[in-house]
């Protein structure tokens, strides 16, 4: 009997990585042009940064100023369904790497389960942070306890109430599962490197007679083009004068109506225009952060730590996070905040981590570390170029790219 010879390779014009809204936004655009595509998803169900499109808003409304992952599901699923994208996606399709094949002029890429594809076009939409970062702590396979990275935080939940729990980071993630957990924790340590500038989220329910009133009269096509004509893409930017035009007081009210009354990024983005470029006006802001969050922490060491007199960094120059109740929260008597630069992490135990200052028993251990970004998320697949070496390789002296869209040796 003849033995079968090897099943051959499918082929698709493009191949998309990743079913987030970058995918699902190009998945649109690229079959218009009578393009096939496909879409390979490593996780069961779609995610991301989302974008919007009036056929998609249009009969749609968040119904929160800021959406949580339950919301963005409900929106990704609307998607779905109003542009028919399930059809052209692969869940549970990992895509380790990809060559180019010189002969053919196309990619091949391969997947976890064995599986490999052609494509003229080979596209990773896969975020700038999709790729988890663990801290090398010493030990940390040795913790008995249960470990929970935020970036894969269970969407079940988890219940730590009376847990005695340890977090390393207060970034944004951090910020987020503190205020979370820290008021039904047993006890709650919060291992911190670098204060978290953080910023009134005023989060709220939005009325949805308004926001059919709104896309009726075109704020929201407003509000998206205003987007692409801003410093930092938001609907709004700095205002077109300068911190030291305004008296002390008329500088008060400002910065007080964009924290406390406005909240969101206002502070950050909407501010004077000269805030992120000018060290005198850079301080005043510090300076009225500062004060806003003072009033809120009753502990002077907790002040000293978590709003310090001296800013280690600029103001603004490091992301802000929103927050809804952080600092209350992590003011409470059950709740410690470890500078890790003073008391750094020396080994992770079975029972619990180990510092210069002696040995802190808990429970349950969250990393809350965030993602290898921008370069990693890239990196991390085994994409071969031309004359060899991967991506990874191709950056270890340095990030280099075409117009920050394409890479020589990597067609």
């Amino acid at each position: 009997m003849g033995s079968m010879g090897e099943p051959e390779i499918p082929y698709v014009d493009v191949l998309l990585v990743g079913a987030g809204f970058a995918s699902y936004t190009l998945l649109n655009r690229l079959r218009r042009l009578g393009l096939s595509v496909s879409i390979y998803e490593k996780g069961s169900a779609s995610g991301g940064i989302w974008l919007f499109d009036k056929e998609l808003w249009e009969d749609f409304t968040f119904k929160e100023r800021y959406a949580g992952w339950p919301e963005l599901r409900r929106y990704f699923k609307h998607i779905e369904k109003k542009w028919d994208v399930e059809k052209h996606v692969e869940y549970h399709k990992h895509v380790d790497g990809a060559k180019f094949d010189e002969n053919k002029h196309q990619w091949l890429v391969d997947c976890s389960d064995g599986s490999e594809i052609y494509c003229r076009w080979f596209i990773p939409c896969i975020g700038f942070a999709s790729r988890r970062y663990t801290p090398p702590v010493p030990g940390l396979s040795n913790f008995r306890g249960d470990v929970y990275h935020t970036a894969v935080w269970p969407q079940h939940g988890v219940n730590l109430k009376g847990k005695r729990v340890a977090q390393i980071g207060t970034g944004a993630s951090g910020i987020q599962v503190a205020q979370e957990i820290g008021d039904s924790v047993k006890h709650l340590s919060l291992f911190m490197r670098t204060p978290n500038y953080c910023l009134p989220m005023n989060q709220r329910k939005l009325d949805p007679n308004e926001e059919e009133k709104k896309k009726a009269n075109g704020d929201y096509e407003k509000a998206f083009n205003d987007c692409r004509k801003t410093f930092a893409g938001f609907t709004y930017d700095f205002v077109d004068r300068n911190t030291f035009d305004d008296t002390p007081e008329q500088r008060e009210k400002f910065f007080h109506k964009l924290m406390i009354e406005e909240g969101g990024f206002r502070f950050w983005l909407n501010t004077y225009k000269d805030m992120l470029f000018d060290q005198a006006a850079n301080d005043e802001a510090y300076k009225f952060w500062r004060k806003s969050v003072l009033k809120r922490i009753k502990d002077p060491e907790k002040q000293r730590l978590l709003a310090p007199e001296n800013p280690p960094h600029p103001w603004g120059t490091k992301r802000p996070s929103l927050e809804q109740r952080f600092y209350e929260v992590v003011d409470q008597d059950h709740v410690d905040i470890i500078d890790v630069n003073v008391t750094p992490i020396e080994d992770v135990t079975e029972t619990g981590l180990k510092t210069k200052n002696g040995h802190i028993e808990f429970d349950v251990l969250v990393l809350a570390t965030g993602f290898d970004s921008v370069t990693g998320s890239l990196a991390q697949l085994n994409i071969q170029g031309i004359n060899g070496g991967t991506i990874a390789d191709h950056w270890k002296n340095g990030l280099k790219t075409s117009m920050g869209i394409a890479m020589p040796e990597f067609p």
